[in-house]
C-alpha cells in the first residue's frame, strides 16, 4: 500500500486500522513515510535540533505503531491523532532536559510586586509607545496593532484587509523600522 503526500483522511485512517488489527507492515510503511517527514518539520519548527527533530520523529512512529488499536477515528483524524502523539513526545523531552530547581521555602515569601522604578520605567516606555504609534501614518499603526496587540497572524491580516501577503509582510517591515527610529529619536 503506498500512500501519497495527498493522501485523505480515509486512506491514512485505514492504514492505521490495518496496523492495528493485522500488523500491516505495508500500511505501517506507508504511513512513515506520509507521516515522518512531516513529524520532522514539525519538531525543527517548535525548535528541536536537527538530531532531536528525527529522533522524535522516529519515536513518534514507533508509538504509532505500537498504539495503532488505540486510533479511534469518531474521535480525530488519523493526523490530528500522530500529531498529538508527537506533541506530547516533544514535552515529555523537554520535561527530560529541564533540571529540577531546588525549592527554597524562603523564596515562597518574597514579595512579587515589582520596584517602583520598573513600574514608572515601563509606565515611561507605554507612554512612548503610544505617542509614537499615535504619530505613525495609520496604515501602519494599524498594521503593528494587529499583528503585535491582537496577535493576528501575517495570512489572517492579508485576509483581513485584502492585501497580498508579501505586501503585508513589507509594510511591517516597513512599519516597525519607523517605529523603532521614532523611539530612538524620542531617547
Amino acid at each position: 500500500m503506498s500512500v501519497s503526500g495527498g493522501a485523505t483522511a480515509e486512506q491514512l485512517a485505514d492504514c492505521l486500522r490495518r496496523v492495528a488489527e493485522r500488523g500491516d507492515r505495508n500500511a505501517f510503511a506507508a504511513l512513515f513515510a506520509h507521516f515522518a517527514p512531516r513529524v520532522k518539520s514539525y519538531m525543527l519548527r517548535l525548535g528541536a535540533s536537527a538530531s532531536q527533530a528525527e529522533d522524535l520523529a522516529q519515536d513518534t512512529m514507533l508509538a504509532v505503531w505500537r498504539k495503532a488499536a488505540q486510533f479511534d477515528p469518531a474521535r480525530a483524524g488519523a493526523a490530528t491523532w500522530v500529531f498529538v502523539i508527537a506533541r506530547n513526545l516533544r514535552i515529555d523531552a523537554l520535561r527530560r532536559e529541564r533540571p529540577t530547581e531546588a525549592i527554597d521555602p524562603a523564596d515562597e515569601h518574597e514579595d512579587a510586586t515589582p520596584a517602583a522604578d520598573a513600574i514608572l520605567e515601563s509606565a515611561q516606555a507605554e507612554r512612548a509607545l503610544g505617542a509614537a504609534l499615535a504619530g505613525m501614518p495609520e496604515d501602519q499603526a494599524m498594521l503593528l496593532r494587529l499583528s503585535f496587540f491582537e496577535d493576528h497572524a501575517h495570512a489572517d491580516i492579508s485576509a483581513r484587509l485584502g492585501l497580498p501577503l508579501g505586501t503585508v509582510k513589507s509594510r511591517l517591515r516597513r512599519a516597525l523600522a519607523r517605529l523603532r527610529q521614532v523611539l530612538e529619536e524620542t531617547r
